[in-house]
């Protein structure tokens, strides 16, 4: 899939202002400092589609793009240590929750987590809670240009080896990407496309 066109919709906080559209819709989420925002602007060959900061928890509401005027990018705030309120953490939880539970035009999510650590209890668990609620999701591998091959491939086995341990059966469609340099990028692309040719069959 190429990109030829990529454009802001709307931001807010409840599902019921989501776009009016039957658009299929692909969410992306993680933890506050995963490199979303950098990720997104890589998938859709923009600088600035999505706003990046060196603070961590920049996004805090459901922003719409729209791709190619055929779906949506969805982009979603992160959970973790952003530097807001206990309140604030609450609400985010409960948009979030909303939208997955609630949009039927959610297609998958893409979670996406950060190659150079071990698995984190946050990310782990929210995983398990789409697993629970039978939603759709990939696990998106971020930045691996800082990780020597071998040192990226450790690292994800023990992710299978943990989820598979515990209450997976299967281990997750996954890729591996970097904004960086832009790995990633044609296999995520590829993964809409042919979910979206599929859609269209059905």
């Amino acid at each position: 899939m190429k990109i030829k066109s990529a454009s802001f919709v709307v931001s807010n906080s409840e599902v019921t202002k989501c776009p009016n559209t039957k658009l299929p819709e692909y969410a992306f989420i993680g933890r506050s400092n995963v490199g979303k925002s950098s990720l997104i602007n890589m998938l859709t060959n923009r600088k600035s589609l999505a706003k990046t900061s060196g603070r961590p928890g920049k996004t805090q509401l459901i922003n719409h793009f729209l791709i190619n005027q055929n779906w949506h990018l969805v982009d979603l705030p992160g959970y973790g240590y952003a530097r807001v309120s206990k309140k604030e953490k609450k609400t985010f939880q409960r948009f979030i929750t909303d939208y997955f539970e609630k949009r039927e035009q959610m297609i998958s999510a893409f979670v996406l987590v950060d190659s150079r650590h071990e698995p984190q209890k946050i990310d782990m668990e929210f995983m398990e809670y789409l697993g629970e609620r039978e939603i759709p999701f990939s696990i998106i591998f971020t930045k691996s240009d800082k990780l020597k091959p071998n040192a990226l491939e450790r690292n994800i086995e023990t992710y299978k080896k943990i989820m598979l341990e515990g209450v997976w059966w299967d281990f997750p469609n996954y890729f591996v990407s970097s904004a960086a340099n832009g790995d990633g990028q044609e296999a995520i692309l590829h993964y809409i496309d042919k979910v979206n040719s599929n859609l269209k069959i059905n």
